[in-house]
């Protein structure tokens, strides 16, 4: 009884110390299978592409001009690397949703490593925060994908982080243009010789990890247009702007990008406050895995991502539900340690969930991430692991599956 009760206290004392250290590659005992590391190395690269020529939601007055400027996005690129010996391990100066304070976040990636070529060209998966966010909001799936054989593009969306948190107007019309712009820089700059991802990033067979605000741009470049009544509400864009995402533009479907070939919605914003229709979503043809909490205050759960998830009947589609979950289900790095305190308490709930440990949910949302874009994007057989919920949490989650057609 003795030696059972150390090994407890050594577990514990252990997984205090890697939350301390805020470390967000760490796999729980009772982690699902999938939620492992892979066999590469990780590298990790930062860079900044620039959407030219975009609209300016925030400087365009209503009734007045559309103004136009540069949209600078930088990119958190996760890889298969030649790690040549180094040591796995790295740290990410992560701004928090208290701007003021930068979060020292600890992984196992390798800053600026040699790309692994030899077993490339890998899919490319593409990672959307919420609003506000940032690129690293997701890192512990960035990471993890790069070690299965994914290139991995974590976005920061201008004037919805955390430090440049501005009107929701542009939100709401720049997400699904951020999230294209991405594949198509990155499908660019693989086909370019003598470029540090040269050869390296099959662009065809893309994924993208949507949350919040994140799947709300993915479900749009999935085929879900949004409604009619949303272009002119008082919430959109000026000037009627975000009709270039609205079912009843006819040049909205040949703006979608083919080479998204599955997407990861986690609790997508939008259906509960009519951004969409059922015949809106009904335009959805890529399979899509819905992630949620059945207690969502923020997107919604039957008014939500379980009604957008029914609504998408042409579509193959996946309902992962965390029973007593809220809006943060799966997708926030745990809490950083320099938010744990009562002065950044409100900051702090922007990580955490009431009844759900976060290093728990991030591995089962890694696990289902892995099945699904190993499926769809790699052809691998994972269905096992796509119909079962792992025994130990039979009776905290429900998983759903709906073919096109039903």
């Amino acid at each position: 009884m003795h030696r059972a009760l150390s090994f407890l206290l050594l577990v514990s004392i252990s997984g205090l110390v890697a939350a301390q250290q805020n470390r967000i590659d760490i796999i729980g005992e009772d982690a699902p299978e999938l939620a492992q590391f892979g066999d590469y190395g990780v590298g990790v690269r930062t860079i900044e592409v620039v959407a030219q020529n975009r609209i300016d939601i925030i400087n365009t007055p209503r009734g007045g001009e559309t103004a136009h400027y540069d949209r600078k996005l930088t990119l958190e690129i996760w890889y298969p690397a030649d790690l040549q010996g180094a040591e796995p391990g790295t740290q990410y100066q992560a701004i928090t949703r208290n701007p003021d304070i930068t979060a020292t976040l600890s992984g196992r990636a390798v800053r600026d490593a040699e790309p692994l070529r030899a077993a490339g060209p890998y899919p490319l998966i593409i990672i959307s925060h919420g609003y506000p966010g940032n690129r690293f909001l997701m890192s512990h799936t960035g990471e993890n994908l790069a070690s299965k054989g994914y290139v991995v593009a974590s976005i920061d969306h201008p004037e919805s982080t955390y430090d440049d948190q501005q009107a929701f107007t542009s939100t709401l019309y720049n997400r699904p243009l951020d999230q294209r712009h991405v594949l198509s820089t990155m499908a660019y700059i693989s086909s370019q010789e003598g470029r540090v991802f040269s050869n390296m990033i099959d662009a065809d067979n893309t994924g993208i990890v949507g949350y919040s605000m994140g799947g709300y741009g993915l479900v749009n470049n999935l085929g879900g247009g949004y409604n009619e009544e949303s272009v002119g509400a008082v919430m959109a864009p000026p000037n009627r702007l975000l009709e270039e995402h609205a079912t009843s533009n006819p040049d909205y479907r040949s703006s979608l990008d083919a080479r998204i070939k599955a997407g990861f919605a986690v609790a997508p914003w939008g259906m509960n406050a009519n951004l969409w229709q059922a015949d809106d979503l009904a335009g959805i043809n890529v399979p899509t895995f819905y992630l949620a909490g059945d207690q969502d205050g923020v997107a919604g759960y039957e008014n939500g991502s379980r009604a957008t998830f029914e609504a998408a009947v042409n579509s193959d589609r996946y309902l992962l539900t965390f029973h007593g979950a809220g809006h943060n289900a799966g997708a926030p790095i745990p809490l950083p340690i320099e938010l744990d305190n009562e002065e950044n308490e409100g900051a702090a709930g922007h990580y955490l969930d009431e009844n759900w440990d976060n290093v728990v949910m991030n591995n089962i949302m890694d696990h289902y991430v892995t099945a699904w874009f190993d499926f769809h994007l790699k052809g691998i057989d994972r269905s096992e692991y796509l119909r079962t919920i792992p025994s130990i949490y039979r009776s905290r989650l429900n998983l759903e599956h709906l073919a096109a057609g039903q």
